[in-house]
């Protein structure tokens, strides 16, 4: 049987859906607090068909900031999977780390004017820190039967309103003072006073982004060995926490329209499924986290946004702030204090998002 054509009973058993309690409007999932997937087998994608990928973007958080070990530490991926039993599907029989042979896990991030290669493997747990790809991989994985590729590049600390400030979009005066359109520089200026002097421009890191991406394209056959041809399935976005100013978190609805539409436009790929993640390092309940949550939500409107209807879904990361008592960092909030189950859930909640809208589109 097919992985995408799994029964209604199979779906039933395995699905985690974490409040995204349905993949389309007739067929509805238990929620299982485990969110429990069926181990991954051994066996390749078909490569007859297109790479399905995805491409994710954002700041730290998507960069990923949850921690692997130690096994003894509350909050770890190690505890959560080894300590109380969580997440089964990642743990094999002998206790090691399971590997998706279906999908392929890339990031890349611009360092000192160059792509740095952070993974190239096939999808596993690896490294020291985990983000939302692990989860999201393998619920892509276990419902599509093309060939799965997860391009993840980003870097942190960066804004939507400055560094990936997305093409089209234009300069704007609040109370005397210029806002920077799409590559210019600096990041705000008054007329008629000397600009001060920056090594950047809006957009810069869109920009980098972009290009790092479109280069894992460009060799497909090399980074999803054996592939040939490839179609661009979905974006991914977690990010918000460098916006939390007056004006930026003004500007991040609009910011975040035209970010939808540049990706989609720049590679070429106009029916391509977009999904988010509401939240920005924080409880994002007051001040300026709230504003850009809502701004984020605001993509779900189909008053204000009918053109994303079916094809944009946001989830909340804010549902799966952690206690800091059980978690490994107390001293950094804004990462959801390092505590990897964040990282799961909202990984979780992403992958179902995107199941949806796929199943919704075909």
């Amino acid at each position: 049987m097919q992985r995408n054509h799994l029964s209604r009973a199979l779906f039933i058993l395995v699905a985690a859906t974490l409040g995204l309690t349905q993949l389309s409007a007739e067929v509805k999932f238990d929620q299982d607090p485990k969110h429990q997937l069926p181990k991954p087998d051994t066996k390749p994608a078909n490569l007859k068909k297109p790479v399905k990928v995805f491409i994710m973007m954002g700041q730290s958080n998507m960069f990923g900031m949850g921690d692997i070990s130690p096994a003894d530490k509350k909050g770890t991926l190690e505890y959560f999977t080894k300590t109380e039993k969580k997440y089964p599907h990642l743990l094999n029989d002998a206790g090691a780390w399971t590997t998706r042979n279906d999908v392929r896990y890339v990031q890349v991030m611009e360092n000192k004017g160059q792509m740095q290669m952070l993974h190239d493997e096939w999808l596993t747990v690896k490294g020291k820190t985990i983000g939302p790809e692990v989860q999201f991989g393998y619920i892509m994985g276990q419902l599509l039967d093309e060939p799965v590729l997860l391009i993840k590049s980003c870097i942190g600390n960066r804004g939507l309103g400055w560094d990936l400030l997305p093409p089209g979009s234009e300069r704007y005066t609040v109370d005397g003072t210029t806002y920077a359109g799409y590559k210019d520089t600096p990041d705000k200026w008054v007329e008629g006073q000397p600009k001060k002097e920056v090594n950047w421009y809006a957009g810069k890191q869109y920009d980098d982004d972009m290009k790092n991406a479109k280069a894992i394209l460009s060799e497909i056959g090399k980074h999803y060995p054996g592939a040939e041809k490839y179609e661009i399935a979905g974006f991914v976005w977690w990010q918000g926490h460098k916006d939390q100013s007056a004006v930026y978190a003004s500007r991040y609805e609009q910011n975040l329209v035209n970010l939808i539409k540049a990706l989609r436009k720049d590679y070429s790929a106009p029916d391509a499924k977009f999904v988010l993640a509401v939240g920005c390092g924080n409880p994002g309940r007051e001040s300026f986290g709230l504003q850009i949550a809502q701004a984020q939500l605001a993509m779900n409107d189909a008053k204000k946004h009918p053109e994303f209807v079916g094809n944009v879904k946001c989830v909340e990361s804010r549902d799966f702030w952690p206690a800091v008592e059980d978690s490994p960092n107390a001293k950094q909030g804004f990462h959801y204090f390092h505590n990897a189950g964040t990282y799961m859930e909202v990984g979780n909640a992403l992958g179902w998002a995107m199941a949806d809208l796929l199943k919704a589109g075909k």
